[in-house]
């Protein structure tokens, strides 16, 4: 695993792990950010999501971790951008917390 430099590790592998089934575009393990391309879920192919990770502290804090989304739904052969619910991606970012938590919990009893 990659050690990042001036974040989170928790974080960042929980948030690698959380966004594993994306194709991930861009992951800047000194820097904090994981970027992915477009993803459309099998069960729903008429709508597909881009996510984009910060992770903002060496600190394992709910406020270390920022998670944005962008959504688009297919119409008439064409992808157009629509809302993400905040509620989504403050979902999204409890996710990635509770796996970062895990994984220190996790480390914590192996020590």
């Amino acid at each position: 695993m990659l050690r990042p430099v001036g974040v989170n590790a928790y974080l960042w592998r929980a948030a690698l792990d959380t966004f594993s089934f994306m194709p991930i575009v861009s992951a800047d393990s000194n820097g904090g950010v994981i970027v992915t391309d477009w993803y459309a879920s099998p069960a729903n192919p008429n709508e597909r999501m881009k996510i984009t990770v910060m992770i903002l502290d060496q600190d394992l804090r709910a406020d270390a971790v920022r998670v944005s989304a962008s959504r688009q739904i297919a119409n008439n052969g064409q992808w157009v951008d629509t809302a993400v619910q905040a509620s989504t991606v403050q979902r999204l970012e409890e996710v990635v917390l509770g796996r970062a938590r895990d994984l220190r919990q996790t480390a914590n009893i192996a020590k």
